[in-house]
């Protein structure tokens, strides 16, 4: 019988591979978790704002159960290892702001990425630079909440509960775009992107 993964293997498996940002994000859900007394969102109970897109999100959709499908989930484009948790049942929320020092600064393990980024890393090379990669998650993974971020209790302006809105036939594409996201060029009702308008992941 093969065993259950523990959740942090959960998150790798989600993620892909070990890497310092996923533990960040990991570290953060817990430390979240625990100070709302919850554990993983079967629907919208629990929302999570983050403050960048990186390795870390997917550690927290895997764990709090907030995902951009569910709408439980903001991204706000700010490029900071900041999230913040909220609970809808008790109206309850922390915010977890991870310290900068926490990942260190390693010039071999930052020339290692440029080299494996760039394709140019040989063999051995990708071999200590994954090696380090572990090295510096573990790390991440066992410092105390003291030492990983700083925790607040916040109030929180829970956003309304996802919605399921009507889909409008574009009709420069024929494709299909939900109500919301629909406006009036010349007269017709078209998409975003038929209307000329930049797409963000800003969303």
């Amino acid at each position: 019988m093969c065993r259950e993964l523990t959740p942090w293997e959960k998150c790798v498996e989600f993620h892909g591979h070990i890497c310092p940002g996923l533990a960040l994000g990991f570290k953060a859900a817990v430390i979240a978790l625990n100070e709302l007394g919850v554990s993983r969102a079967a629907d919208e109970e629990l929302v999570t704002i983050v403050e960048n897109d990186a390795c870390g999100v997917d550690a927290i959709q895997v764990l709090t159960g907030c995902t951009i499908g569910k709408g439980n989930l903001i991204y706000r484009d700010y490029g900071k290892q900041v999230y913040t948790f909220g609970n809808r049942k008790t109206g309850e929320a922390v915010r977890v702001s991870v310290k900068p020092d926490v990942m260190g600064r390693d010039p071999e393990h930052r020339k290692l990425m440029d080299l494996v980024v760039k394709g140019e890393a040989t063999d051995e090379e990708c071999d200590c630079f994954k090696e380090k990669h572990v090295e510096r998650s573990q790390k991440i993974l066992e410092l105390s909440a003291e030492e990983f971020c700083k925790v607040e209790k916040v109030k929180l302006d829970f956003p309304k509960k996802a919605r399921i809105f009507d889909t409008i036939i574009c009709a420069e594409c024929g494709e299909g775009a939900m109500e919301p996201r629909v406006r009036v060029k010349d007269g017709k009702m078209v998409c975003l992107e038929c209307a000329g308008e930049e797409y963000s992941r800003g969303w």
